[in-house]
Parts: C-alpha cells; sequence; structure tokens
C-alpha cells in the first residue's frame, strides 16, 4: 500500500478574473473582475469560464472562434477580431501569465507525507523535515535526504547519496553510490544515475573494462526525464549546471560537464568528456563525439552530429555538422540533382548526335 495520501482532489481551482489578474501580472480590460475561471486551454479548444492565451499574431486567426471567457494578450497584437463577451488581459509576457494561470488553476495535488513502511532505510541515512518515503524504495547508508523532499515508490538510492530540499524522485529512479544532487531538482520515471560509464580498452583481443570511481553531480533547479541515463566519471565528476533540463531518452556519458541553463532533448546522445557551454541547446536526437566543446548559447538542430567543438553562439544542422545555412543550402542544391541529371542526359545525347 502506498505511503502517499490526497488531502485534495486533483478538480481544478476557480480564481475570479480579479485574482487570476494579479496572480498573473495582467490588467482586465473592462468590468469584468468578478468572472468566474476554473480551466485553462488553448485557444482553439478553450470554451466558457476558461482562460487562454494569444501569444503570437500568427495566431490572431483563431480569435474570432474562440469560446474562452478570457484571454491573455499583449498591447502589441491586435484584438479586433475577439468575438463581444471575450475579456482581454494585457500583460507584458503572455506566455509566463498563462503559465501561472495554468499553474493558479490546475494545482498539483497536496500529498500527506509520511515513511512507508515498506521503505528499507538504513540506520545511517539522514532524513530532513516533512520528507515523504514511498513503499519498497531503499536508501543504503551514510545518505542524506532533504527538507520537503519527496521520494516515491520503488526508488533505489545507494551510498553516501545526498539529495537537497524540495526535490522530487519519481516511481523506479536508480541513484548509485557517492551521487550529489542540490535542491528543487525533479528526476522522472525510469531514470539512471551514476551507473559506470561506457570505456574498455582492448587488449589482447578481449576488452578490458575502465574502472569508474568518479560520481556525478547535479545542482539546484534541474530537471531529468524519464529513462534518462547519466554516467558516472571515471576519475572525477560528470556535472549538470543549474537550471538545466534533460529530456526523456537522453544518454549522457561519464565525464560530462553541463553548463547552467542548458537544454537537451529527448534521444540525443553525448560521448563521454564532453563540456556543453551555459545556455546551449541540443534538440532531438543530436549526437555529441567525444572530448567536444560546445560553446555558450549554441544550438545543435535536430539530428546532427557533432564530430568537432562548435563556437559559441553557432547554430549547426546536419552530419557532420555545419552552419545550418550552408547545410540548408546544400540540401536545398541536392533536392535538384535528378533535375539536372536528367538535364545531363539530355545534353550528353545532343552532343553525342553533334559527333555522330
Amino acid at each position: 500500500m502506498t505511503s502517499l495520501t490526497l488531502l485534495e482532489s486533483g478538480n481544478n481551482m476557480t480564481h475570479t478574473l480579479k485574482e487570476l489578474a494579479q496572480l498573473c501580472d495582467a490588467e482586465i480590460q473592462g468590468d469584468h473582475s468578478s468572472l468566474s475561471i476554473n480551466a485553462a486551454a488553448d485557444i482553439m479548444t478553450a470554451v466558457e469560464n476558461e482562460v487562454t492565451v494569444l501569444s503570437s499574431p500568427k495566431y490572431v486567426k483563431y480569435l474570432k472562434d474562440t469560446k474562452a471567457s478570457a484571454c491573455f494578450i499583449s498591447s502589441n497584437i491586435s484584438s479586433e477580431n475577439a468575438p463581444e463577451g471575450l475579456v482581454m488581459l494585457l500583460c507584458a509576457d503572455p506566455e509566463i501569465s498563462f503559465l501561472n494561470a495554468v499553474s493558479a488553476l490546475h494545482p498539483t495535488p497536496k500529498l500527506k507525507r509520511s515513511i512507508s513502511k515498506q521503505a528499507a532505510i538504513a540506520d545511517s541515512v539522514t532524513l530532513g523535515n516533512n520528507i515523504n518515503i514511498g513503499a519498497f524504495s531503499t536508501i543504503d547508508g551514510q545518505s542524506s535526504i532533504g527538507d520537503e523532499t519527496e521520494i516515491l515508490a520503488s526508488v533505489n538510492i545507494g551510498r553516501n547519496v545526498t539529495i537537497g530540499k524540495n526535490c522530487r524522485i519519481y516511481p523506479n529512479v536508480v541513484i548509485y553510490d557517492n551521487t550529489h544532487i542540490g535542491n528543487n531538482v525533479t528526476i522522472h520515471s525510469g531514470a539512471i544515475i551514476a551507473a559506470d560509464g561506457f570505456g574498455y580498452k582492448y587488449r589482447n583481443n578481449e576488452h578490458v573494462k575502465v574502472p569508474h570511481v568518479g560520481n556525478v553531480v547535479i545542482a539546484d533547479n534541474v530537471e531529468i526525464g524519464a529513462n534518462t541515463c547519466i554516467d558516472r566519471g571515471a576519475l572525477g565528476s560528470t556535472t549538470i549546471g543549474a537550471g538545466s533540463k534533460i529530456d526523456n531518452l537522453v544518454q549522457l556519458g561519464h565525464n560530462n560537464k553541463v553548463g547552467r541553463n542548458v537544454i537537451i532533448c529527448g534521444q540525443s546522445g553525448i560521448s563521454g568528456s564532453c563540456t556543453i557551454g551555459d545556455g546551449a541547446v541540443l534538440a532531438g536526437s543530436s549526437g555529441i563525439a567525444d572530448h567536444v566543446n560546445i560553446g555558450q548559447q549554441a544550438v545543435i538542430m535536430a539530428r546532427t552530429g557533432v564530430p568537432s567543438d562548435v563556437a559559441p553562439g553557432a547554430q549547426v544542422f546536419g552530419s557532420p555538422a555545419k552552419d545550418k545555412k550552408v547545410a540548408w543550402r546544400e540540401l536545398a542544391a541536392l533536392s535538384k540533382l535528378p533535375e539536372l541529371f536528367k538535364k545531363f542526359k539530355d545534353l550528353e545525347k545532343r552532343l553525342t548526335k553533334l559527333e555522330e
């Protein structure tokens, strides 16, 4: 039996438009402060008593048909096609205001914190205040769990692991020995943190395993997606910088140094000993060779293979990676090859006839 008990139902919260505007830094256009809003939805599916958002001029065409009761919008987007009765909520950043509204209207259910009797916790473990540990989770010796942290069901935590405050570790996560995790970190189901890296030396017709005696260090405000694997350092640490977000199904090799506020999208693979600069973006299915440096704010576009360093701020595409404009021109030229080949064959036939 699980140790989690719902204190509130999963139903949406209802706010007046005045309350919502205050929470979301918005200004109500007109006298509609008492209007009740009970949900958030996109502009095409929203209905009465729901709030939506118009964050880009390309979606203005949907405004005239929306059934929403209110809409977050900035002053530089036209609302002249808005249906009668739609209340405009003027704000500086409609997307962020809308996200705040989503959180207010659809809050995460509060849980009663407890430690399951079916959890196995070593005597030397240090437990913070108001934590939750789910059924069948295990925590080995010399580890510590910070205040307000939730360890859900069937999580395995090794020896000498530190987990900070206000973290959430979802079911079936495995965290190996000596891992250090900061505050406000979320790790989704199936993630494996600090398994051995993939390192071997070929000697005498066999693969000799390289011992991995390092660890993984994860800074504050990091989120790690489901079924992602982050390998420990062979010597030293694999590190994830503060604020970075790693998607599902990512492989992060040993001794990588991921900077602050980095985005790594699903199915990306990063070989060992790479450095990913602050604010870089690795789009889906990108692959990085070992010992590569990705500069700050660089963008690795989807399905790009990166064999060598990428400069700060660069945007690269293709395999091997090239400047995206060069790669796109090459692809455009490649698409014309069948037509060019046909013209070449026609010219070849004409030339043959002339020679005859």
